[in-house]
């Protein structure tokens, strides 16, 4: 039991926000491979000011979306 308590501790920390506020964007379409390949798996290996969001075709380290005014 400990051994899971601990297992799911490394689990939540490993996916905390490194100093950003932002959430990953939605995505809206499904890519047509059954295991699309991953470039990350936490926010811990994407480089500074960027996060490992699910994208359309697996897991990518991306910038936060910047808001486009007219």
């Amino acid at each position: 039991v400990a051994a899971l308590i601990l297992v799911g501790m490394l689990i939540l920390w490993a996916e905390l926000p490194t100093g950003s506020a932002w959430s990953c964007p939605p995505v809206r379409i499904t890519c047509a491979l059954h295991n699309p390949p991953n470039q990350c798996f936490s926010n811990r290996q994407c480089p500074p000011f960027t996060k490992c969001c699910r994208t359309y075709c697996g897991r990518k380290c991306i910038r936060k979306p910047s808001i486009v005014t007219h």
